[in-house]
């Protein structure tokens, strides 16, 4: 049995939802800032769709409330979706929703949760989203004051994307955080 299948049970979250959603996502510029609750209502339809318990539902109204500018209303909806399991039912989305949520804490206030959040990530299976976790995280740690660490971060992700100087990049990342003789 499919994860969507088990997610949804008696009407598995097909191909053609998630096309919709895509969809609808891709109209997200079309809706300037004063439209935003139409564009989350675009979204609340499409959720209403779902099963009762779907963790797709409230991760999707999170990024919606997110990418409107409320952090304070996505930051819940983050958390719901996570622990309905939607890291169970999409590691790629589940690893969105902590990568978003760590940016909704630090844009409140609580940067401290959001290091809490995304430091396990580091040590999680690679995928396109690393280079992100490294990027939110260090913003998470300027937010603290730990700018070094967060500098560090961000050079050891660009590194691999260099044309040269691959190696040197990567040797000042980690001199950056490691402790002096």
């Amino acid at each position: 049995m499919s994860p969507q299948a088990r997610l949804c049970e008696s009407e598995p979250v097909n191909q053609d939802w998630e096309d919709r959603v895509t969809a609808a996502w891709a109209t997200f510029d079309d809706y300037p800032e004063e439209r935003a609750a139409e564009f989350r209502a675009v979204i609340d339809a499409l959720v209403a769709e779902l099963p009762e318990g779907s963790p797709l539902g409230p991760f999707e109204q999170a990024c919606a409330w997110d990418s409107t500018g409320h952090s304070d209303k996505a930051a819940p909806l983050y958390r719901e979706a996570l622990a309905l399991g939607l890291s169970e039912a999409s590691g790629y989305k589940g690893r969105r929703a902590k990568i978003q949520l760590s940016s909704s804490l630090r844009n409140i206030g609580r940067a401290e949760d959001g290091v809490k959040l995304l430091t396990p990530e580091l040590d999680a299976p690679s995928d396109e989203l690393d280079d992100a976790v490294r990027a939110c995280l260090a913003l998470c740690l300027s937010s603290l004051g730990r700018d070094r660490e967060g500098l560090s971060l961000v050079l050891g992700a660009l590194a691999p994307h260099l044309p040269r100087y691959q190696r040197s990049m990567a040797n000042y990342a980690r001199a950056l955080v490691e402790p002096e003789d």
